[in-house]
């Protein structure tokens, strides 16, 4: 029997290869259209990169083109100088007012008067002045005489202070952290020691307080030591006549009166003693007695009268 086949006709197998072309073609043209996308999306990410390489680069220079300004340095000044005067006196009540003018203060005042033979009138003057203030001072002082020597010592403290208020900001939060678990705490054990711990905080937090106080007020203000010494040596004054015969009188006044407080020491004992004085006088008195009597009695034969 035979067989037969059906062909298809022509028109459909031309729709069939319209068909084919048109998904072969999309499917060829969705990856080219990927590639240019990602070149285009890799090509704008390196304009980025080299933008902001370019932008870095110019703060970088900028940043470089202007230095940080840096704090001055906290110094605690400190200086010496020793002048050679006419009158240590006078020089003293010009240094008076030379801290006055300059709104400083006195800290100490040694003056040495001369006491023997070839000795100088000197006196050490320590004085405290606003730092500002410290090379117009040391000018004026200069003034008064001629200078010996002079020396001015610097001591850099910035570290210091850095670290003291470093420290001071750490246990200020501290602080008002442990100030938040007291007020959420329930327990009253939780409480106490909280509470103990915030204590010790805040005692640290005045420690350094002070120690930062301090290291500031020794930076705001300079201290000065200065040395007068009178220009020549004084020899001791030759006293009078009249204070000789003052000292006479009082050295034996005072010497009747140690004597006359000595005799009144020796009868005060006597008195004391007075009862034993007189058991052992009686004593001896009854001994003597008892002597007298215990020697037998010599007789002795009565004178003959012979008459002539």
């Amino acid at each position: 029997m035979p067989i037969s086949i059906k062909l298809p006709n022509k028109s459909a197998l031309v729709m069939s290869a319209l068909l084919g072309s048109v998904i072969f073609t999309s499917c060829a043209s969705v990856p080219q259209q990927s590639k240019q996308q990602l070149s285009q999306s890799t090509g704008e990410r390196a304009l980025n990169q080299e933008a902001l390489a370019n932008s870095t680069g110019s703060v970088a220079q900028k940043s470089e083109a202007a230095p940080v300004p840096q704090s001055r340095p906290q110094l605690i000044k400190k200086a010496t100088i020793t002048v050679i005067v006419n009158s240590v006196d006078q020089s003293i009540d010009a240094v008076s007012k030379i801290i006055n003018n300059k709104q400083g203060d006195l800290i100490g005042l040694n003056e040495r008067q001369p006491t023997r033979e070839n000795t100088r009138h000197t006196a050490s003057i320590t004085l405290r002045i606003p730092q500002n203030q410290l090379d117009s001072t040391l000018d004026e002082l200069a003034k008064l005489g001629t200078v010996g020597n002079r020396n001015i010592t610097a001591e850099d403290v910035s570290n210091q202070l850095v670290d003291f208020q470093a420290r001071l900001t750490n246990l200020r939060r501290t602080e008002a952290n442990l100030q938040k678990i007291m007020d959420r705490s329930g327990s009253v054990r939780d409480v106490l020691s909280v509470a103990q711990e915030l204590s010790n905080v805040r005692q640290s937090i005045e420690q350094i307080n002070a120690q930062l106080k301090n290291l500031q007020n020794q930076v705001a203000y300079s201290t000065i030591t200065l040395n007068l010494e009178a220009a020549v040596s004084s020899s001791s004054p030759q006293r009078g006549l009249g204070s000789q015969i003052q000292e006479t009188w009082n050295n034996s006044s005072h010497s009747v009166g140690e004597f006359t407080v000595g005799l009144l020491k020796l009868a005060i004992w006597l008195m004391v003693y007075s009862p034993y004085f007189l058991v052992l006088a009686a004593a001896i008195y009854g001994l003597n007695r008892w002597r007298r009597n215990s020697q037998p009695v010599r007789t002795t034969p009565p004178a003959e009268n012979y008459d002539g």
